[in-house]
């Protein structure tokens, strides 16, 4: 079975080869610092593993426990959190510079579901011809269409013209 690469290899056993760490036992109680063979006796006394919890501390943390059940409680706090993650994806809203204030209302409506989704919006404007000299018309349309937005949305990116492109990213606000 190929084990997943997000969880971390811990050291166990015979492979800990610090002079001293510090023991925990399974329940929890210190057992104080000693060296790794005495802790790996006293590990396999209890028919357990001697696992590396902390290697960064001075001296390490080791901690008696069965390792294979340390392993799939692990996978399955792993799981628990991606499960629980929302993946942000980026919609893509395209504007005119001579847009009439009813076409943009229309485009605001669906950034807005898409804003409440809870995903980002990119709004972009390309400029063709003569419009490249009144970028500035661009730019106020931008700004018009995030007025409608505000309620709702938090301005990421200002708008920004990257050669024929005017771009900016809004996010969803956080109503608390």
């Amino acid at each position: 079975m190929k084990e997943d690469k997000t969880i971390k290899d811990f050291q166990i056993n015979n492979q800990i080869r610090d002079k001293e760490i510090r023991v925990i036992d399974s329940d929890g109680t210190q057992l104080g610092i000693m060296t790794s063979l005495e802790g790996l006796r006293l590990a396999e006394d209890k028919g357990l593993d001697l696992v590396k919890i902390s290697p960064q501390a001075v001296p390490p943390v080791c901690k008696i426990i069965d390792y294979g059940k340390f392993k799939f409680e692990m996978v399955k706090k792993e799981k628990e959190i991606k499960k629980n993650q929302k993946i942000v994806t980026v919609k893509e809203v395209w504007l005119s510079a001579t847009i009439d204030t009813g076409d943009l209302k229309v485009k605001a409506k669906s950034a807005e579901k898409f804003l409440k989704g809870g995903d980002k919006v990119k709004v972009s404007i390309r400029l063709k011809g003569r419009q490249m000299a009144h970028s500035d018309i661009a730019m106020r349309v931008m700004n018009d269409f995030y007025e409608i937005l505000k309620d709702f949305s938090i301005m990421e990116k200002q708008p920004l013209q990257e050669g024929k492109n005017i771009t900016m990213i809004l996010s969803a606000a956080d109503k608390k």
